[in-house]
């Protein structure tokens, strides 16, 4: 065994909650190791090539607002750019991009490459050095001893990780790489608290087999939503994706063989994640459905792999071959990797501090899948919050902590330190109570001054934000200056009612139907702003007033959190409620409005209807 130099921070794990982590780390000016089982695992898109989507694509807009190399690397590799909920409010808008998984990994080990005070290793963690509840440092399987004053742990579906394909299984970390049982055993032997959940993935095609002529096209946005504020343009060719469905068939092949299936065979002990569900899932939950989307995604631009998203198995190979023939398009495709499921060790995050530290354990710090959720955007943003407060530990700093009205992160640290996990946790906007307010817009507003104050943005980044800063404030003060009789707005072609009442700018673009383009006629001064700046001040003016009653709500429901609510309180007549929150609460039977306020899933908009609900029955009582 021998000694090797001392590192500040050592960070476990080169997915994309280890890189967010150790290039946080060390922009905040910690000596960082990043250890990774092998050189090429930087930046690896283990399952879907896509990043981003609903409630997804703000957490990365986040990772990017504080400097992360998330965006930049998905905006490197964007083959295919998509905002979805276009038709909705901005404020549930999800940028998406379709990555080449090639260009992504590169991307991502440029960054490390660059990113000064930090060192990739190659090894395997066989061990942490622990004294007197203390970490302080690592052991790999060689015998090489590397000591820190904070280990952040980002181990993905490694922990004892187990692939399934049918009946057969046997260890892994995902296909083609060894799991990392030394250090799960570890875990497990320090008293942490461990379960089992897993995921899974569909098999890979050929798509030089796939008829593409008689499937349906889905092509990216004309004008592409970018995920970094740093950038504007596309960089590498764009594509489109296939389009073709399951039918009765693939349904009658999947529901004769459930008994084959890793998971409903009963060789599967962990939980799976709910909202993106394996194909038998689908079949048996949705049974009345005739059939299921699936999008065909390129891999990348230089391979022939297809990704079909929406069929995620563990049937066995045959199976998979039966169904996946089945469907129009592919009948003659060639299956280059069977679909599988993984099970893997998570540690219960209610273990964790709201900076990711383990209560138990000072120095330990967990981020990913580890602590029971699914998905890059999750682990990446997890990465941040522990590279940071690693960091920070080490260098004497206050903690970084992320509120949840003012960050997505914020929200998921929360959710997952107070509520922990009984699945994989997904983001989405409906955990934001402050959704309106938290938007991918604005990202960079909300989070960029706390990166400039904690010392852990660029000089780039910094000049940048300050320069677009500028520019809004300016735009913000003379839209709200630039004043018009109701008569003045009328002749500019805008129907509104004629009150008396003056108005700006900002409250003209407060109604819905009224767009910046709309207003250049009343005031010509609209056109001298940079685009960029006037969609963004439209859509504060759009949320303004929803905010302010947003807040009142929510003071409200505080206000009556001791509100009892009686055991026979039927959930099921609440109209406007989801069916899922009718379940969780019909289960969950709080005794008051706090504790239903903390039933997963729960919104301040729900917690109104229940309150409104209560008062209703309250005087209808007191009648």
């Amino acid at each position: 065994m021998f000694h090797v130099k001392h590192f500040d921070v050592i960070v476990v794990g080169g997915g994309h909650a280890g890189c967010e982590a150790a290039a946080a780390s060390a922009r905040m000016g910690a000596h960082t190791a990043l250890i990774t089982l092998s050189e090429h695992d930087l930046g690896v898109m283990s399952c879907n090539p896509a990043i981003g989507g609903l409630g997804k694509g703000h957490l990365v807009r986040e990772i990017d607002a504080l400097d992360g190399i998330m965006a930049r690397a998905a905006d490197a590799a964007g083959i295919q750019f998509r905002l979805l909920n276009r038709r909705k409010g901005p404020a549930v808008q999800g940028p998406r991009a379709q990555a080449d998984r090639r260009l992504y990994q590169k991307k991502i080990n440029q960054l490390i490459s660059a990113q000064e005070n930090l060192q990739v290793i190659v090894g395997e963690v066989a061990d942490i050095i622990e004294s007197v509840g203390v970490i302080n440092g690592v052991v790999l399987a060689d015998g090489t001893t590397i000591s820190a004053g904070a280990v952040v742990l980002t181990t993905g579906t490694f922990l004892r990780g187990k692939i399934f394909i049918g009946d057969v299984s046997y260890s892994g970390g995902r296909m083609g790489d060894k799991p990392s049982d030394l250090l799960g055993k570890r875990l497990q032997d320090l008293g942490l608290p461990m379960g089992r959940l897993k995921t899974g993935t569909p098999p890979r095609l050929d798509g030089k087999s796939i008829n593409w002529d008689i499937l349906g096209d889905q092509p990216g946005d004309d004008d592409p939503t970018l995920f970094s504020f740093m950038n504007t343009e596309v960089e590498a060719r764009q594509i489109s994706c296939g389009i073709t469905h399951t039918n009765e068939k693939t349904h009658d092949i999947i529901r004769k063989n459930l008994d084959r299936s890793a998971m409903y065979g009963g060789h599967i002990e962990g939980v799976g994640p709910r909202y993106c569900p394996s194909i038998e899932d689908k079949v048996v939950r949705f049974h009345d459905k005739e059939s299921h989307q699936v999008f065909l995604e390129p891999e990348g631009l230089d391979t022939d792999t297809v990704y079909p998203n929406g069929i995620s198995t563990s049937l066995p190979q045959d199976v998979q071959h039966d169904y996946v023939h089945s469907m129009v398009g592919l009948e003659n495709v060639k299956i280059l990797q069977p679909g599988y499921a993984i099970e893997y060790d998570y540690i219960d995050p209610r273990s964790l501090n709201e900076d990711l530290s383990l209560k138990d354990l000072t120095g330990l710090y967990l981020a990913g899948q580890i602590n029971g959720t699914t998905g890059y955007e999750e682990a990446a943003a997890q990465g941040m919050v522990a590279g940071l407060n690693a960091a920070a530990r080490v260098l004497d700093h206050d903690k970084v902590l992320f509120s949840r009205t003012t960050s997505y992160i914020g929200v998921m640290v929360d959710d997952l330190i107070r509520r922990g996990v009984t699945e994989p946790y997904r983001m989405f906007t409906s955990r934001a109570e402050f959704r309106l307010s938290l938007r991918a817009d604005n990202a960079d507003q909300r989070l960029t001054p706390l990166a400039i104050e904690r010392g852990f943005c660029s000089e780039h980044r910094l000049n940048a934000f300050a320069k677009k800063r500028e520019m809004l404030d300016s735009a913000l003060e003379e839209m709200r200056q630039a004043q018009f009789t109701p008569r003045e707005i009328q002749n500019a072609g805008i129907k509104i009612n004629q009150d008396g009442t003056r108005r700006s700018i900002f409250d003209i673009l407060a109604f819905p139907e009224i767009g910046v383009d709309d207003l250049v006629t009343l005031w010509p001064r609209l056109m001298d702003f940079d685009s960029s700046i006037t969609k963004q001040v439209s859509i504060e003016a759009l949320y303004s007033n929803y905010i302010d009653r947003q807040e009142r709500d929510l003071l409200s429901v505080q206000k009556d959190e001791a509100h009892v609510i009686p055991v026979d309180f039927e959930y099921s007549d609440l109209s406007g409620l989801s069916n899922e929150l009718k379940l969780k609460l019909g289960k969950a039977r709080p005794s008051n409005l706090a504790q239903a306020a903390k039933v997963d899933g729960m919104t301040p908009a729900a917690l109104m209807l229940v309150l409104a609900k209560l008062k209703q029955r309250s005087r209808a009582k007191a009648s």
